[in-house]
């Protein structure tokens, strides 16, 4: 047996594929391997809806909270702000002022301004409102990726579905502590605001109505720790979570746990500025609409950070400081689909899944071998590798096979051998045509190239167009096609290739063509 730069890159490829694909095979901890998807080893199944008109309702809000720093800050006097239905009004008390408000307004970008006798109207234009709830999805995939990515959970599947709807497949959620604590994180909006106390009116916020505290500004929100407990706060928050920079988990003088948050150099500015000059009294840190502690301010606070302290739980603050790192959402998410997979429906599919596969690939190998003699043990011996590979490639990239993937793999074992069949007959036609063994050999694999890589050519660009717009079903199956298409060219074409050419001598010596390709010649007289 002669070597040839062939045969080493087949046995390369070959240890390759080995070390890389025993991970996956025994599921060992050591090393790279792939993970199996929701349908394989179970776990849970959603979809959630998004209420994108709450995303404007938060810019109106936001837009409200900038102008009233702008006011504070630049000794700009306005009255009045408050967001009403889709606009934010507020009066100008100082004519004087109108060129500097006007000039900070034409910096809000997708806005209309109103303005007559030094009342201002702000609204958000027709094209910025379609903007901003396509990006209140975008922003909630990326939000709940991140947050999932941080819980621990391996290969979660988060994907846009339709307009205003977001798939979320969690493998490997097996009891309903984990499910609910998933969902929770999930749907958690996470909203930091940090809200002055109207001092003056909160000892009658017991008494007040929701309309009456909106006369004055102000709105009406439960304490988290004790609902019965209500604070009156202004409905124009000072700053928001969008300024957060960082959350961690930290313990208190009585080891307690508590969030500690960060603010950026623009958060750090105005909360120093608002602490500065509202010493004595009380600050409220608001969570999802719920006040979780409102100290009295007794100093200006700089360096832009901040605590929120409840009755916690290790695992709680942990999943709290984890949605405040990984962003607010820009709109609320709401369930409109769940079901779990239990992990013996996994276990049934690898099963089922495994008898198909092998019991195709042994009617192949018995088909080849008893069709083709020594040439269908090339074959098989090409099909093994290209199985290793296949898995050895999934597993370095991380891959998730699901059960259509399995489905993939299964159809690329007939794509393997199918390569082969047809250089197998083209050599065959060779020979009986007379054609010297070497020339057969040669002259097989030159005809069958073209066919072979127009065929696998056309099929590649199927898959990945299955991949680029299917689902998340769809993308297995078309990962392992593109994966099997492209390692099943290497060994049929390069690989038995190689195994033909350094076998050359050995099968000129022995001359029987019906052991080595399966065809009886006829001898010349």
């Amino acid at each position: 047996m002669k070597f040839n730069y062939r045969v080493v890159l087949l046995i390369v490829a070959t240890v390759i594929g080995l070390i890389f694909s025993v991970p996956s095979f025994t599921q060992t901890s050591g090393g790279k391997k792939i993970t199996l998807g929701l349908d394989l080893q179970g776990g849970l199944h959603m979809l959630l809806g998004v209420k994108t008109e709450e995303a404007v309702s938060s810019q109106l809000k936001s837009i409200a909270s900038g102008l009233k720093h702008f006011g504070e800050h630049n000794d700009v006097l306005l009255d009045a702000i408050s967001v009403q239905g889709d606009k934010v009004t507020f009066e100008l008390m100082d004519a004087d002022d109108a060129t500097t408000i006007d000039t900070y307004l034409k910096t809000l970008e997708g806005t209309v301004v109103h303005a007559a006798d030094g009342k201002y109207a702000i609204s958000i234009t027709p094209i910025a409102v379609e903007k901003l709830k396509v990006q209140a999805v975008d922003q909630a995939i990326e939000t709940i990726r991140n947050r999932l990515d941080q819980f621990g959970l391996s290969e979660p599947t988060v994907a846009r579905q339709g307009v205003d709807k977001i798939l979320v497949e969690l493998p490997g959620i097996k009891t309903p502590q984990e499910e609910q604590r998933a969902r929770e994180l999930i749907s958690r909006a996470a909203k930091l605001e940090l809200m002055a106390v109207d001092e003056e009116r909160s000892m009658r916020v017991s008494d007040m109505s929701e309309s009456e505290a909106e006369s004055y500004g102000d709105k009406i929100l439960e304490d988290a720790l004790q609902p019965q407990v209500k604070h009156l706060v202004n409905e124009i928050a000072i700053l928001d979570g969008t300024m957060l920079t960082d959350a961690q988990v930290g313990y208190d003088q009585n080891n307690r746990p508590v969030i500690n948050f960060s603010l950026n150099s623009a958060g750090a500015q105005i909360f120093g500025d608002f602490t500065g000059k509202s010493v004595g009294k009380r600050l409220a840190i608001v969570l999802d609409g719920k006040v979780y502690s409102a100290p009295v301010i007794n100093e200006r606070i700089g360096g832009g950070s901040g605590q929120i302290s409840g009755n916690y739980t290790v695992a709680e603050a942990n999943d709290l400081a984890i949605a405040l790192r990984s962003g607010a959402l820009l709109a609320p998410i709401y369930m409109m689909e769940k079901r779990s997979v239990g992990p013996s429906l996994g276990a049934d599919s690898i099963k089922a899944s495994l008898i198909a596969f092998a019991t195709g690939a042994v009617l192949v190998v018995l088909f080849m071998v008893v069709y083709y003699g020594y040439a269908g043990i090339v074959a098989t011996t090409a099909m093994i590798i290209n199985i290793l590979l296949i898995i050895a490639i999934m597993a370095m990239f991380g891959a998730t096979l699901t059960l259509p993937g399995m489905a993939g793999i299964v159809l690329t074992v007939g794509m393997a051998v199918d390569g082969n069949v047809i250089i197998n007959e083209r050599i065959r036609e060779l020979l009986r045509e007379g054609a010297k063994v070497r020339k057969a050999i040669e002259g097989g694999y030159d005809n069958a190239f073209s066919t072979l890589v127009d065929a696998n050519l056309t099929t590649l660009i199927a898959a990945v167009a299955l991949y680029m717009y299917g689902s998340g079903p769809i993308k297995g199956f078309a990962v392992t096609l593109a994966v099997g298409i492209l390692v099943s060219m290497f060994t049929a074409i390069l690989g038995t290739h190689g195994i033909f050419s350094a076998l050359i001598e050995q099968i000129e010596k022995s001359g029987n063509m019906n052991r080595w390709f399966g065809i009886r010649l006829e001898r010349k007289e």
